[in-house]
């Protein structure tokens, strides 16, 4: 399968501050990705550097096979980019915005999914965007991209502003759209939940470094959250196959990728004082915590 984007061995420094060190990914053609971390884990620098306006101090970042910072114009014309839902020229109304974008991509605009969007979120042709809220704005912005019919959509925080009713709308149709059009998206968003409906395959990044890029059925079919009772004050010994245990009155909490008879195996070899022990599976929000922490 072809990789759309490639970035091998990207470090970046913020003055002496380290973002991260030697961190490679790809993304192939014709996947919805997300990109999951904390606040501080370098989610908007990746974005930054994907989109061309950050260079890494050291690394590479390819997109279409050609390094980002030297890429021809015309292929760039193939990357939509959406930073955190701003759109420009806000005194202008729905259509004038959209007939000025337009002349940017002749061949290649289709206004029929713009204005699609604009219908299924009941904004009116004249209204103009400065009147707009942030989420009905951030949406105009959007549109604005698939219009422009791009191979590949790099889009940071993609439902800021919006509430529960318009995201869940906007998830489907970016994700139908995504699919029938067989394009690549790169995201990121604080609302994992709109993730999980959407995301094929997600990064889950910790500081400095990724803890796994796999598909999300892998997180929700084969990640377990464990309970089981310990005594008051245990600590259990670290292990890389359980994440992050903690415990709460007496109940130790914590994530694997192991089956229910191997983790009980695991928990014997360490000699673990555990009793009632429990297992569930878990939604995306809760494997993520499970990766990463509570704090």
């Amino acid at each position: 399968m072809e990789q759309i984007i490639e970035c091998k061995n990207l470090t970046h420094y913020y003055g002496k501050r380290l973002i991260y060190e030697n961190l490679s990914f790809s993304v192939p053609q014709g996947r919805i990705l997300g990109l999951l971390g904390k606040n501080g884990t370098g989610k908007t620098t990746t974005i930054n550097i994907l989109s061309g306006y950050l260079k890494p101090r050291s690394g590479e970042c390819r997109i279409f096979g050609q390094e980002i910072q030297t890429m021809d114009p015309a292929l760039r014309r193939n990357i939509g980019l959406l930073i955190e839902g701003h759109v420009q020229y806000q005194f202008m109304s729905i259509t004038q915005i959209e007939k000025f974008y337009a002349a940017f991509y002749p061949g290649q605009w289709r206004k029929e999914a713009y204005y699609e969007l604009m219908k299924k979120l009941k904004v009116a042709p004249g209204q103009r965007i400065s009147r707009m809220s942030c989420g009905q704005r951030s949406q105009v912005a959007l549109g604005l991209i698939l219009a422009q019919n791009p191979e590949l959509l790099v889009l940071d925080d993609f439902s800021l502003g919006l509430d529960p009713g318009y995201r869940r709308l906007f998830v489907d149709y970016l994700r139908d759209y995504a699919r029938s059009e067989g394009k690549t998206v790169f995201l990121t968003s604080h609302i994992i939940q709109d993730m999980e409906r959407l995301i094929d395959d997600c990064i889950i990044m910790d500081y400095g470094r990724i803890l796994t890029q796999c598909p999300v059925s892998h997180l929700l079919d084969d990640g377990l959250r464990y309970t089981f009772s310990v005594p008051e004050g245990y600590q259990m010994p670290a292990c890389s196959d359980f994440y992050h245990p903690s415990v709460l009155r007496g109940t130790l909490e914590t994530f694997s990728f192991l089956a229910p008879d191997r983790a009980e195996a695991r928990l014997k070899e360490l000699a673990v004082p555990y009793t009632d022990l429990k297992s569930e599976h878990v939604n995306l929000e809760d494997a993520f915590i499970g990766l990463t922490g509570k704090y």
